[in-house]
């Protein structure tokens, strides 16, 4: 009699748990949803953002906000969205930096690289932004090979700016020296492309590789020279714009974002951001808005970009460990 009372008990308690779960996702989201980003206001990543939070923010009838937390790699968003209540309403959009950093490596913060689903819950794709080489225009340098001859000439003596050591436009700047042959000096900026670009139209620093979203303004006003994009192939919107893989035949780089969500989140929940999100990404104004910046989507489930991440990670690898054993020397 007790055991039959027991299960009948804990059955009285499952319904209660499921019923929960399903108010849950039924109900979600009934108030403003915080995604953390690792970039600064004005960057491509942060761009990217708000364009889709906005679309977000109609399908579900509740205001997203963006939450900026730039700095040490990715490392500090990455922080406070883990540490974030699991119930949905903040979520993490994650660079491909935070998941291509090396382990261990000098500069890398202990809590990167980012894996899935070890750390996060991963949702969805959101957008990859081919890395755009702009030039100063006090620096002469008015194309790849220019660039390439100049480093040549001076190793060591032109400068680049970046968004932090170890993140995807360090590497993407690593990977073209090694494939070069050339030595470049990296000028990190922890608080986004608004002060490289600062520097770079003072002729400061001589290159700068961003998304179109950060370095698209300078060169549209003609305050910096767009040299190069890091695609294959010419992109549509850009035909005038060489690719580096002229130069350096199959040369592709590029940053991408994604959609994560703290460790215990919902799987009903998990589903729902993750159909939304298509819903927010196949919506013509959306694809347009981001095309306009260089950035293109790419809907994924939670399983495809698992397979996606893994497959990054070992194609970014053996370039940070180059550069973690040149740091070491």
């Amino acid at each position: 009699m007790r055991w039959r009372r027991f299960r009948a008990a804990c059955a009285a308690l499952a319904a209660v748990v499921a019923a929960g779960g399903a108010q849950a996702q039924g109900d979600y989201p009934n108030k403003p949803v915080r995604i953390v980003v690792d970039s600064a206001p004005g960057s491509a990543t942060d761009v990217t953002l708000r364009v889709v939070a906005e679309r977000l923010s109609r399908i579900w009838n509740q205001q997203v906000v963006a939450l900026n937390h730039p700095g040490a790699g990715g490392s500090i968003a990455a922080r406070v969205a883990a540490q974030s209540p699991n119930d949905g309403y903040t979520l993490s959009f994650a660079a491909a930096s935070t998941f291509t950093a090396l382990a261990g490596a000098p500069g890398v913060p202990a809590n990167l690289p980012i894996q899935v689903p070890r750390d996060f819950l991963p949702i969805g794709f959101v957008s990859q932004q081919p890395m755009f080489i702009a030039a100063s225009p006090k620096s002469g340098i008015g194309s790849i090979n220019d660039l390439i001859a100049a480093a040549k000439k001076s190793p060591g003596d032109i400068s680049y700016a970046t968004t932090g050591v170890g993140r995807i436009t360090h590497l993407t700047m690593e990977l073209l020296q090694m494939r070069a042959g050339i030595k470049l000096q990296m000028i990190p900026y922890a608080g986004g492309p608004s002060q490289a670009l600062a520097d770079l139209i003072a002729g400061r620093v001589q290159i700068v590789l961003d998304g179109y979203g950060g370095v698209g303004p300078g060169i549209e006003s003609g305050q910096t020279k767009g040299i190069a994009v890091a695609t294959t192939k010419r992109l549509p919107e850009f035909p005038n714009l060489p690719t580096v893989a002229e130069t350096l035949p199959g040369f592709f780089a590029g940053g991408w974002n994604v959609l994560v969500a703290p460790l215990g989140t919902q799987d009903a929940i998990i589903r729902k951001v993750s159909a939304d999100l298509r819903v927010a990404l196949e919506d013509k104004g959306v694809q347009a808005k981001l095309a306009a910046i260089g950035t293109y989507t790419q809907p994924m489930t939670p399983e495809e970009l698992t397979t996606f991440i893994n497959e990054q990670q070992k194609i970014w690898k053996p370039v940070a460990e180059a550069v973690a054993s040149a740091q070491k020397k």
